[in-house]
């Protein structure tokens, strides 16, 4: 018994120790923020389905596994997204017409918080008067504003972006977004009423904590927030490389009626 009570203790003491470690603290930019310039990407299944999924047939039978949904754990806080009944009933049928409409087989610009976890990179370009990212997915961009830019004007695929640092956080508050992307293949969606407040902390040399909080009164019974690690690319001659989905969606709907 007196063995149990050593080793409780011990390990209260290295609970109480780790909980005491102080946080990350990110090599600075020259205007002494956290440096997060670099090429990084969501390693998990999100783009697939945000929440829990097992793994599941493709929609074509036919190509094997080469369209399948592959299981993963979802990244929402609390496992399920808190839709309106109407809403719920809407996402369950995009489901059901994924391959017509999700705006990826359309290769639609994916949107915020989409772009973030899609199977590719994306760069960070920070300065003391700029930060922007970069997506290898269609060449979607981002130009966040470190200066309140007032009222988007018009939606937009990827919004308007408006960011500040909070300590060691950047957040990003993005409005001003196209009602017509997605957020993952599931189906899961939202109107022109989408309020996205993002959230990247550096957690060590190598990855970042990525959070986005959803507000959409209009399909969702509260706001709901989705967290995942993103990890930096490390490798000799890390770069972006063209993923131009465009010219691949032409080729298949109009390939057939180029000129011999």
């Amino acid at each position: 018994m007196r063995n149990f009570y050593v080793l409780a203790a011990l390990c209260l003491s290295a609970m109480t120790a780790a909980a005491q470690a102080p946080a990350y603290k990110a090599p600075r930019t020259p205007d002494g923020k956290p440096n997060m310039n670099g090429i990084w990407q969501a390693l998990n299944t999100a783009n697939w389905n945000l929440e829990d999924h097992a793994s599941e047939t493709a929609p074509l039978v036919a190509s094997g596994s080469l369209l399948a949904t592959p299981a993963g754990p979802g990244v929402v806080d609390g496992g399920e997204i808190p839709y309106l009944p109407a809403a719920k009933a809407k996402r369950d049928e995009n489901y059901k017409k994924r391959m017509d409409l999700d705006p990826e087989v359309r290769c639609y610009l994916p949107g915020v918080p989409r772009a973030t976890y899609m199977p590719y990179p994306f760069q960070i370009f920070q300065s003391d008067k700029a930060f922007a990212i970069a997506y290898q997915y269609d060449g979607a961009f981002r130009n966040i504003f470190l200066k309140d830019p007032g009222p988007s004007p018009a939606d937009a695929w990827m919004g308007q972006s408006y960011g500040k640092w909070e300590g060691e956080t950047f957040v990003v508050d993005v409005t001003g977004l196209d009602e017509r992307t997605w957020f993952d293949r599931a189906g899961n969606y939202h109107s022109d009423q989408l309020h996205v407040v993002e959230r990247y902390t550096m957690t060590g040399p190598a990855t970042m904590n990525y959070e986005a909080t959803i507000t959409d009164p209009a399909v969702y019974s509260r706001p709901w927030k989705i967290s995942m690690p993103l990890y930096k690319h490390v490798e000799k001659n890390a770069r972006l490389m063209e993923f131009k989905c465009v010219e691949f969606v032409e080729e298949l709907m109009y390939g057939q009626f180029r000129k011999k």
